[in-house]
């Protein structure tokens, strides 16, 4: 089972992967990644207009993930009202959202939902069922006609 320090050195490596780092020591300072990400949006918010990007994300931890990741670079994530909570919509240059903040959320959520569901299935199995398979699959009763 992947400990919780490790998941958090795969997190970090995967944001300094998106920041551009060059060199080790480089790829091991998160809050440099950080900022050499915020660094490129505002770069990006200068040579594109901001666009409204509209996100479905149903699951509550990638949602949480992806608002956490939004704030961190310097975006505001919003919904508007009557709009169900799973919907996240953000202002950003297309180029920034397309090739950085989505590519790294989506490996961010890979990683926190497989780390997740490592932890969940262990769980399970020691407390609830020794079994964590998924519920088997049988044919359909013939129908009468």
């Amino acid at each position: 089972m992947q400990s919780e320090d490790s998941l958090r050195e795969k997190l970090r490596k995967i944001e300094a992967l998106y920041a551009g780092a060059s060199t080790a020591g480089e790829k091991a300072a998160a809050g440099a990644a950080a900022e050499r990400i915020r660094k490129q949006f505002e770069s990006a918010s200068k040579k594109e207009k901001a666009e409204e990007f509209k996100f479905s994300i149903p699951d509550p931890w990638s949602r949480q993930l992806f608002i956490a990741l939004c704030r961190r670079y310097g975006l505001r994530p919003f919904r508007y009202p009557r709009m169900h909570r799973q919907t996240v919509i953000i202002k950003a240059p297309a180029g920034f959202v397309k090739t950085m903040l989505w590519p790294e959320f989506e490996e961010l959520s890979e990683a926190l939902t497989a780390h997740l569901l490592e932890i969940t299935e262990k769980i399970i199995r020691e407390e609830v069922h020794a079994s964590t398979e998924d519920a088997e699959e049988v044919e359909e009763p013939r129908r009468l006609r």
